[in-house]
């Protein structure tokens, strides 16, 4: 149970990270060398509410990989990552809940534990071979 908790965090922090960093180094990229120019909407994907197909549009691209483009508002104002804040709070809940087991499962031991080791029930000694005799005759 611990280590599914903890695998799960681990996996949301993957995922996070999966959706949060190629964005970022795109936007980075973008402002470092990115080449501003006017653009023909086409093929109109929905992300901007605000345009439509043959509309034009002010894009910033990158001159060395011209596919790597994004509209200059997106540039200077990146919308919010959704999917990269949903599994960073799903990192934090597994963690948390993972967390809270480890101190249950120490407060039971500990509560409802032995009360003294084996080792120091038998005195710290094993038990000899004239003990044994004795008990089995």
């Amino acid at each position: 149970m611990i280590l599914a908790g903890f695998g799960l965090f681990l996996l949301c922090v993957g995922m996070a990270l999966f959706f949060l960093l190629p964005s970022r180094s795109l936007v980075q990229d973008l402002r470092s060398r990115g080449v501003s120019a006017a653009a023909t909407v086409s093929e109109y994907a929905g992300m901007l509410p605000e345009t439509e197909t043959g509309a034009s549009v002010i894009v910033t691209y990158d001159p060395e990989a011209p596919s790597r483009v994004l509209t200059q508002g997106w540039v200077a104002d990146p919308p919010s990552n959704l999917p990269a804040y949903g599994t960073s709070a799903l990192a934090v809940i597994c963690l948390g809940l993972t967390t809270a087991v480890v101190w249950r499962r120490l407060r039971i031991l500990r509560t409802f534990g032995p009360e003294e080791s084996p080792s120091s029930s038998a005195g710290g000694k094993e038990p000899s071979d004239e003990s044994l005799r004795h008990t089995k005759s």
